[in-house]
């Protein structure tokens, strides 16, 4: 990975200070999303990670909501399918959930019961990883229905939170680390 791209990308990060409750530094991603050229290095830089680190992959699993935005090109650029995991109550038809706590409340989430077979092959996509709560119950829903998480990766991983040591066994990556 070049360190040119690297810089490209985390240039597009902007950071809010007390956001969205005082003492949060929030990372904004929007500028990112925003220049297609970055957007699309950041794009190329998953990609080559997950080409050179897993011969198979069935799905690209993404995060409601950030998820949705890396997810899908990701998935198109490595020729598989996207499955979506969502806020509770948007999925039609049988589901599995499961509750998580996230920095500032509870939520949960949903994914659809046949949206991937035992034994697949997933990689969970996200954003950010703060303190691993939501990567954590999309984990929890992967395993109930019997699919093997290669590795969850994210854009940015906020490391002084420490939530990729939730993850314990699972693999994890992330692009851009900040303290």
């Amino acid at each position: 990975m070049s360190e040119e791209r690297l810089r490209r990308v985390r240039d597009r990060v902007r950071p809010f200070p007390d956001f969205p409750v005082p003492g949060v530094l929030f990372r904004d991603i929007s500028p990112l999303l925003k220049d297609p050229g970055a957007f699309r290095t950041l794009i190329d830089l998953l990609e080559d990670h997950l080409r050179a680190s897993f011969p198979r992959i069935d799905f690209i699993v993404g995060l409601d909501s950030r998820g949705f935005l890396i997810g899908p090109p990701l998935a198109q650029r490595l020729g598989i399918g996207f499955v979506p995991i969502r806020k509770k109550g948007k999925l039609p038809g049988p589901t599995e959930s499961v509750s998580y706590t996230l920095e500032y409340g509870k939520a949960e989430f949903e994914i659809q019961s046949d949206a991937v077979e035992p034994g697949q092959k997933v990689v969970i996509v996200d954003d950010l990883l703060a303190t691993g709560g939501t990567m954590c119950a999309a984990c929890e829903l992967m395993k109930r229905l019997k699919a093997e998480v290669l590795e969850c990766l994210v854009i940015i991983e906020l490391k002084l939170l420490k939530g990729s040591e939730k993850l314990k066994s699972i693999p994890f990556y992330s692009l851009l680390q900040y303290d």
